[in-house]
């Protein structure tokens, strides 16, 4: 800011003071009147000069002192509009603290609103680097039952008496198995990009806990004859009625259900159980789900929630991606549900899901962002 900026911006001040200096030269002149005296032009001009110079050095020593509170917000607008680089905001931390109360009040407020931009700026550079290495494993993860499929169908039809043929039963079913993980790793593609704008495709209403869990079970049941694996669903009541929403409520038991599957299959020793227990208490529903898979390491349990960890399950799984527990807890977490996980290497997991008791979520209980 210049000298000139600087008095046009108080040149209500100095209009002011002019006046109250032509008022008191009046009122003086006046009184004096009345003793038949009178000030001459020569007293005049000399209080006028004196009220001038007085006026002139206190504008001159305080633009003086905040001279560099200006040349700092200066730079900081020409390097931020001029260069147009987001990096100029870090200008904010190196400006002066203000000399007047107004001046630290906004340099303060300037810093609020910086650190306010950074962590923001943060956050969307990690969702950012999330996607890109989630898109990067997805694609590399579908690449797999694609090149299969090929090789499937490449291969010729026909009896299975050669070594080079299989039966089209066979054929049919093994593309039925990769196509069903083409079919899962859209739908985790979708999940993730959903959870972006989670509060704008929810819709809460009441929804039976049991016929959720025997839906999910039906539509996993091919998966479960494939593998030997055989669901038991144990209730204490006919119905456990629950405050969600349906479609994520779907997704979570779902991811639950297919890693059941998924680490219990890789499991070569017979027929294995998947025991879902449904409770109800005056608290809310509960379910719990017991499988009789490959377990997971006990230095990778506090982690399994993380996006993209695969832990030692992910170099024996090799459809792993890391993320299907991280969308089912961020979906919990958001609907205000609680997803708990144990497990033992080499003799199963164990998933347990809280719910509220009916009519919490419109309690204010949900930790929504």
């Amino acid at each position: 800011m210049s000298f000139r900026d600087f008095l046009t911006d108080r040149i209500g001040f100095i209009v002011i003071y002019g006046f109250n200096v032509i008022l008191i030269a009046a009122v003086v002149q006046l009184d004096l009147l009345g003793k038949n005296v009178s000030l001459d032009g020569s007293n005049i001009a000399y209080m006028a000069l004196l009220s001038t110079a007085g006026l002139a050095s206190f504008l001159v020593l305080d633009y003086m002192r905040q001279r560099g509170y200006f040349q700092g917000l200066q730079m900081l607008k020409q390097s931020g509009l001029n260069g147009g680089k987001p990096e100029a905001m870090e200008g904010v931390i190196s400006l002066p603290a203000g000399i007047t109360r107004e001046q630290r009040i906004a340099v303060e407020l300037l810093l609020e609103l910086y650190g306010a931009y950074t962590d923001r700026l943060e956050k969307h550079r990690i969702a950012q680097d999330q996607h890109q290495t989630f898109v990067r494993l997805w694609v590399h993860q579908m690449k797999t039952p694609v090149s299969v499929i090929g090789l499937l169908t490449e291969q010729p039809h026909g009896a299975a008496n050669e070594a080079s043929r299989r039966p089209v039963g066979a054929v049919l079913e093994s593309i039925q198995e990769e196509n069903d993980k083409l079919r899962q790793g859209l739908d985790m593609m979708l999940h993730t990009a959903r959870l972006e704008k989670f509060e704008a495709d929810l819709r809460t209403q009441k929804v039976d806990l049991l016929q959720a869990v025997r839906q999910v079970i039906n539509e996993h049941k091919k998966a479960c004859i494939r593998y030997r694996i055989y669901p038991k669903l144990i209730a204490s009541h006919e119905a456990c009625y629950i405050d969600t929403d349906d479609k994520w409520l779907g997704i979570i038991l779902h991811q639950i259900v297919s890693n059941a599957i998924k680490y219990s299959k890789s499991k070569h020793d017979g027929s294995k159980s998947l025991i879902i227990t449904v409770t109800k208490d005056g608290s809310g529903c509960h379910a719990v789900f017991q499988d009789e898979g490959i377990g997971i390491a006990e230095q990778d349990l506090p982690r399994v929630f993380d996006p993209f960890f695969t832990g030692e399950n992910g170099r024996l799984v090799a459809e792993s991606t890391g993320m299907g527990l991280f969308v089912a807890k961020e979906a919990c977490r958001r609907l205000g549900h609680r997803l708990e996980i144990e497990s033992k290497l080499g003799e199963g997991t164990t998933v347990r899901l809280h719910f509220p008791r009916s009519g919490a979520l419109h309690e204010g209980l949900l930790p929504l962002k």
